[in-house]
C-alpha cells in the first residue's frame, strides 16, 4: 500500500512538473487537457514580472496600456467563441480599475446603474421594506431588517436571511447600492423572485414579493416603564431625523427620565441625518470631523438650540456601522452615553460619488471620520463601555443587552 502511494505520488508530482513545462513551452503541444496554447507576440517588457505600464510618479503609462489593449482586442476578435458584448468589456475595463485599489467601497458605476442610484435616497420609495446590508469582505448579502407590514414581511421573510438571489440570479458579488436601486427597488406594484438562505443550516427558501410605496419606518420607540424610554433606529435616512425628533418629543410627554437608543444592527446611512440627530441631543461642540489625504476636511458641530440632559446608553454591535459609529462615538467622546453591546463594525470612512461626463460616475473613498476626540475608528469600531454578547437563545424571552443597558442607566 506504501509503494502504490508512494508511485502515485511520484506520477502526480511528474504530471504537475510535465503541465507546468507545457505550459511554459506551449510550442511544443498545441492542446493540453482541451485548452489549445496559441503564442501571442508581446513586447519583452510587457513579460517582465513587475508592470512596465507605470511611471516613476505613480500613475499609468496609458501608451503602453493602449497597446496591450489593442493586442488583446485582436486575441478576442480572432479566438474567442462567443459573440462578445463590447460595452461589457469596456464596462469591465473601469470596474476593474477601481477594483484594482483594493478597496470594497470604491467602485466604478456605468450610466445605467449611475442613474438607478441617484433617483432618490428620500426613504420613500416602491420596495420590499427591509434594510439589506453586505460584508465587503465576503460578499454575502443580508436582511439586517425587515419591517414589520412590509411586503418582505408578509412574503415570510425574516431578519437574517441572506439574500442569495433575485430574480434567480446570484447577487452575491453585486455592489450592494446598484443591487438595491436596480433589482431591489422598482415599479411600485411589480414582482420579484428572492432566494434567501436560513438559519446555521442556511435553508434555501424562495419568496415572492410584491413591491409598493413605502416610507421607511426607520425609527421605533416605547416605555419599558413609567421612567425609561427606548427608541431603536434601523438605519440613518433622510426621513430619519424628523422622525427620532417626534419620537424624543413623544417620550418626553410620557415622563421619560432615562433613554436607551438601539443602534444594534445598524448600518448607518446619511451623514446629515446623523447630525442632526446629534444636534437634537447634544449642547454646543464637536460632533465629528473628517479628514482626506492632506489633511484637509469637514467639522461638523452642535449648537445650543436643544438637548437632552438625561441619562442615556446605546445599544451597538458589530453590525453598528458608519453613522452608527458616529453617533455612538459622538455621544462617548462627549460623556453624554454609555455604550452597550459588543464593538461596532469599523467603517470609518467617507466615499465621494463622482460623476463623470459620459454619465458614468465612481464612488471613491476620499476621507476618513473621526470622534470628537480624534479617535480614528475605521478597522477599530467603537468600543463598549459595557461589554456584554447577545444571548440569543432568550432574546425571544428577554433581551440581555438591554437589560444591561437599563441597569448602565442608574
Amino acid at each position: 500500500m506504501e509503494k502504490r502511494s508512494f508511485f502515485r505520488g511520484l506520477m502526480l508530482g511528474l504530471g504537475t512538473g510535465l503541465l507546468v513545462l507545457i505550459a511554459f513551452f506551449f510550442y511544443i503541444s498545441p492542446v493540453v487537457f482541451g485548452i489549445r496554447m496559441i503564442p501571442v507576440r508581446i513586447s519583452q517588457k510587457e513579460t517582465t514580472g513587475k508592470s512596465d505600464n507605470v511611471n516613476n510618479d505613480g500613475k499609468l503609462d496609458f501608451e503602453k496600456i493602449n497597446q496591450k489593449l489593442a493586442t488583446l482586442q485582436n486575441v478576442v476578435s480572432n479566438n474567442f467563441l462567443f459573440q462578445e458584448d463590447m460595452e461589457k468589456v469596456e464596462d469591465g475595463i473601469y470596474s476593474g480599475m477601481m477594483a484594482g485599489l483594493g478597496d470594497p467601497y470604491t467602485v466604478y458605476y456605468n450610466k445605467k446603474d449611475f442613474k438607478a442610484l441617484t433617483e432618490s435616497t428620500s426613504g420613500k420609495y416602491s420596495g420590499i421594506g427591509a434594510v439589506v446590508t453586505k460584508d465587503p469582505s465576503t460578499g454575502i448579502v443580508t436582511l439586517m431588517r425587515v419591517f414589520d407590514h412590509s411586503p418582505a414581511k408578509e412574503a415570510g421573510l425574516e431578519d437574517g436571511d441572506i439574500l442569495y438571489k433575485v430574480n434567480d440570479v446570484d447577487v452575491t458579488s453585486e455592489d450592494l447600492d446598484v443591487l438595491v436601486s436596480t433589482q431591489v427597488r422598482g415599479e411600485e406594484g411589480s414582482k420579484l423572485k428572492v432566494t434567501v438562505l436560513r438559519g446555521e443550516d442556511k435553508k434555501e427558501i424562495e419568496a415572492e414579493v410584491t413591491r409598493r410605496s413605502i416610507e421607511v419606518p426607520t425609527v421605533a420607540h416605547k416605555m419599558l416603564d413609567q421612567h425609561v424610554g427606548y427608541l431603536s433606529v434601523a438605519q440613518f435616512d433622510e426621513v430619519t431625523s424628523d422622525q427620532f425628533k417626534a419620537a424624543i418629543d413623544d417620550l418626553n410627554s410620557q415622563g421619560m427620565q432615562k433613554l436607551v437608543i438601539d443602534l444594534r444592527d445598524n448600518p448607518g446611512g446619511v451623514l446629515s441625518s446623523c447630525v442632526d440627530m446629534l444636534n437634537y441631543l447634544l449642547p454646543k461642540g464637536l460632533l465629528v470631523y473628517t479628514a482626506d489625504k492632506d489633511g484637509k476636511g469637514d467639522k461638523f458641530y452642535s449648537d445650543d438650540a436643544h438637548q437632552l440632559d438625561i441619562p442615556i446608553a446605546i445599544l451597538v454591535n458589530g453590525n453598528s456601522a458608519s453613522a452608527s459609529e458616529v453617533f455612538a462615538g459622538a455621544m462617548k467622546d462627549r460623556g453624554r452615553a454609555k455604550i452597550v453591546g459588543t464593538k461596532t463594525f469599523g467603517k470609518g470612512i467617507v466615499q465621494t460619488l463622482l460623476s463623470l461626463q459620459d454619465g458614468s460616475a465612481v464612488k471613491i473613498t476620499t476621507q476618513h471620520y473621526y470622534t470628537p476626540s480624534g479617535f480614528d475608528l475605521h478597522k477599530k469600531g467603537i468600543e463598549p463601555d459595557v461589554v456584554v454578547e447577545l444571548n440569543k437563545e432568550t432574546k425571544t424571552k428577554v433581551d440581555n443587552q438591554l437589560q444591561e443597558a437599563i441597569k448602565a442607566l442608574n
